[in-house]
């Protein structure tokens, strides 16, 4: 099983330990057993954390950070330039073996602390992205995006980004459905906009369960490969294009257009993943008329390529 160990050092802010406690207990393989086993430790041990409005005690020592397959830095109160003693040495000791290890939020600081994100891309939480890049200059900071992976270090934004960062490395060790599960269970958006790809590929687009336009969303997931305009929406719906616009824009938060383009990105995301089928072949299933429009798009949404994506996520054989 994966072990996943999340550091609590005094001050550590309770969202951000918890998002990744959770979001990696939510987990569950295709066989329903555990997909991780969540470790929470500090320095001292057994002894109480101060987080906030209350204490914590966390269960495991230092040790579980060499025992761990990933680990976790919450962001805390006020960042020390100098982290406690030993914990940068246990840190670079498991980066050194290939350990895995992500910071959350304001966490960065710590992580840049070690030296380990030196000469990197990294991220935090948008207010404190000047302070991070003037502490640690060989550091390039980057405050525009949910998080960075570049590959055994990952950093992510706000509280709520270790939320994708978490579901982005659920998927990249066990794949999408697993992942997609584990949003359901964190009621996570369906889509989250921003300048950091998601690759989180999800069954239903967003929309309130027993909203007006569910039978259309359904109707339009079921035959996004085919050649849908504006007007044939809103023939579909009974509706005026104007109606429908606005309708959409309420339930959804988009217009008709931009939620089947995302719609048709999930289908071709799906069959890349699931098929080795051209990308010229999925262009035309998935309704986007050219490969070049297909590509353009699918960069726009996912922020990489389709060869690219199938590279990342597809696994083992798959049919023709």
């Amino acid at each position: 099983m994966h072990t996943v160990a999340v550091l609590a050092l005094d001050g550590v802010i309770p969202f951000d330990l918890s998002a990744p406690v959770d979001t990696f207990g939510w987990a569950r393989l295709p066989d329903g057993r555990e997909a991780y086993e969540v470790k929470v430790c500090s320095p001292n041990g057994s002894a109480d954390v101060p987080a906030g409005g209350f204490t914590i005690r966390a269960p495991y020592g230092l040790e579980a950070l060499a025992e761990a397959d990933t680990i976790v830095l919450p962001g805390v109160t006020e960042p020390p330039p100098v982290l406690p003693p030993g914990v940068t040495e246990a840190l670079r000791a498991a980066a050194a073996d290939g350990t895995r290890i992500a910071s959350v939020c304001v966490g960065a600081f710590l992580f840049a602390a070690t030296g380990l994100l030196d000469g990197l891309r990294a991220t935090t939480h948008w207010i404190a992205a000047p302070d991070l890049a003037a502490r640690y200059p060989r550091v390039t900071v980057d405050p525009d995006v949910l998080y960075v992976d570049n590959g055994q270090f990952l950093t992510s934004a706000g509280a709520a980004a270790a939320l994708d960062m978490c579901l982005h490395m659920i998927r990249r060790d066990h794949g999408s459905a697993v992942a997609a599960q584990a949003a359901r269970m964190a009621v996570m958006p369906l889509e989250r906009e921003g300048g950091q790809a998601q690759f989180i590929a999800h069954d239903i687009p967003p929309a309130p369960a027993g909203a007006a336009l569910e039978p259309l969303l359904t109707w339009l997931e079921d035959n996004c490969g085919e050649d849908l305009t504006l007007d044939r929406i809103a023939d579909r719906a009974g509706m005026s294009t104007r109606t429908v616009n606005r309708r959409f824009r309420e339930q959804t938060g988009t217009t008709p257009l931009q939620w089947l383009h995302r719609a048709r990105v999930r289908r071709a995301q799906h069959l890349l993943e699931t098929t080795a089928h051209p990308v010229e072949l999925i262009a035309t299933r998935t309704g986007f008329g050219s490969p070049t429009a297909f590509r353009e798009r699918f960069r726009k949404v996912t922020g990489t390529s389709p060869q690219t994506y199938r590279r990342a996520f597809r696994s083992g054989r798959v049919p023709m």
